[in-house]
């Protein structure tokens, strides 16, 4: 009996099962978009590397159009999710985000793709229709393709 209690809280103590539970989506693309911006927004506040990585394509790119959308001679990009990380490590984390938010927001999708322009909110700062967003549907799940953002003027 005191060995089959033992062999009883072994296995309890041992790990828990990995696999995950998957429940059906109830979100539209609209508000898995929507959402994706807002963990994006937290994790950037939050420095929240793990996750960031999480909400971008493999593939994807930042770009600051320096004020100047019409001339990408004074671009800077950030391509692929190692050089993204980066920008986060070292341009937005040490920043100390107090508020990172989206206003105005214009979302247009097409079947498993997306575009989004929003006036960008950060810390003090408003940037009127500053930043263009894509957006991809990748193995069912909504992931940032790229932001382009300082598309204001001066």
């Amino acid at each position: 009996m005191v060995l089959l209690l033992l062999l009883v809280l072994v296995a309890a103590c041992g790990p828990a099962p990995t696999t995950p539970v998957i429940l059906p989506s109830v979100m539209s693309d609209r508000e898995a978009i929507l959402a994706l911006m807002a963990a994006e927004a937290e994790a950037a506040v939050n420095d929240d590397a793990g996750r960031l990585l999480e909400l971008w394509a493999a593939d994807a790119l930042i770009r600051d159009a320096n004020h100047t959308p019409d001339n990408p001679i004074d671009d800077h990009t950030w391509i692929g999710r190692d050089a993204i990380l980066s920008r986060y490590l070292t341009i937005i984390f040490p920043l100390h985000l107090t508020q990172l938010a989206r206003s105005d927001i214009d979302l247009t999708i097409e079947g498993k793709s997306a575009i989004l322009t929003a006036t960008t909110i950060i810390n003090e700062e408003t940037s009127p229709q500053g930043e263009q967003w894509t957006f991809a549907r990748i193995d069912g799940n909504w992931r940032i393709t790229s932001i382009i953002f300082n598309l204001e003027p001066r």
